[in-house]
């Protein structure tokens, strides 16, 4: 891959000199900045990466700008190199792709993913980082965190040959489980989405789609629903297409939001099951025989197809955040994955 660098100095205030990096932190409702820090020596069992590319996670980063955190989820919510603490200032995210500059020799000048946040580079353990195949994109890997996700997401559902299965939600997670549910045989795979724009991804990635509105009348009596749009409205949509003893299983994560649900009519008549499921620990399916490092590899193997492509919102480069920032705590972010652009800093 070609980096092309941006030259022309960055802004005073966020001037990045030798031995330094530039970060962004999040320090008030949709209020954010650009600080630098000291770059430290890597030890021997450690790498520092120049990143390329970030990730916004949308719908988690966007309870991050708006302080939604709860409290009692303060810790279990950290990302691993996060710095500060919820809910402000803190310097978050978990999507990084860049090149390791110093390290062990198997790992120097190799592409690699990280769950380091935004920022223009890390030292972290060797460990902690992944090999991006040959074959994966730079910029697509950002998207591992999704497709980690959406394996996790599958592994709880458990959906088998020939089920019909309903996405709600066709943001990068949703879009990521459609990708890989139309891959069982004889699955009918539709995405939900309120916007109309969201059939052109559906599209690309090969499953149905269906607007929310007409969802109900089209979508009856599925046999595996997963909710991933973090709407209340999402929720109880999910509730309506489940068949009879089924299950909806709820990717989204709501923070300190109270989500209504529509308990009475026939959720009990119909004996419908809401099950949770959450990245930061294993399926149960899965949790004896696979690790959170075999999840990680399984996704960077699965983003060799170039479907995922279209999950990839606009680029931006890295002075922009603040303004992203702004967007994401009032709900105008780009619902698919907004990459941003390091290779200046």
């Amino acid at each position: 891959m070609v980096v092309t660098v941006d030259t022309s100095p960055a802004p005073a205030e966020v001037h990045r000199g030798a031995g330094e990096s530039v970060g962004f932190w999040v320090t008030g409702h949709g209020v954010g900045e650009l600080r630098t820090a000291p770059l430290r020596t890597p030890g021997p069992d450690e790498v520092r990466v120049r990143t390329w590319f970030t990730g916004v996670s949308r719908g988690t980063e966007a309870l991050v700008a708006r302080g939604e955190v709860p409290v009692s989820e303060h810790e279990r919510m950290r990302a691993p190199f996060q710095e500060g603490a919820f809910p402000f200032p803190v310097k978050y995210g978990y999507l990084n792709v860049g090149v390791v500059e110093e390290g062990p020799a198997a790992l120097r000048d190799r592409v690699v993913f990280s769950l380091a946040p935004h920022q223009s580079a890390s030292v972290l353990p060797a460990s902690a980082v992944t090999l991006v195949p040959g074959d994966v994109p730079a910029r697509r890997a950002v998207l591992a965190g999704a497709v980690e996700t959406a394996a996790n997401v599958l592994w709880d559902a458990a959906p088998v040959v020939g089920d019909r299965i309903a996405i709600v939600g066709a943001g990068m997670v949703g879009g990521a489980v459609a990708r890989l549910a139309g891959g069982i045989p004889g699955a009918d795979v539709v995405l939900v989405d309120v916007d109309p724009a969201r059939a052109a991804t559906a599209a690309v990635l090969g499953v149905g789609f269906a607007l929310a509105d007409d969802a109900a009348d089209l979508l009856a009596d599925r046999d595996v629903v997963i909710e991933a749009s973090g709407t209340a409205a999402g929720l109880a949509l999910a509730l309506r297409l489940a068949a009879t003893d089924g299950e909806v299983v709820v990717a989204s994560w709501f923070g300190s939001r109270p989500v209504p649900l529509e308990l009475g009519a026939d959720f009990h008549a119909r004996r419908l099951t809401l099950r949770s499921s959450q990245v930061g620990a294993v399926a149960p399916r899965r949790r004896e025989r696979r690790t959170h490092r075999e999840r990680l590899a399984l996704a960077m193997r699965l983003l060799a197809d170039p479907a995922f492509e279209a999950l990839l919102g606009a680029s931006s480069d890295w002075r922009e955040l603040p303004e992203l920032v702004a967007a994401l705590a009032a709900g105008d972010a780009d619902p698919l994955c907004r990459t941003i652009d390091w290779s200046a800093a």
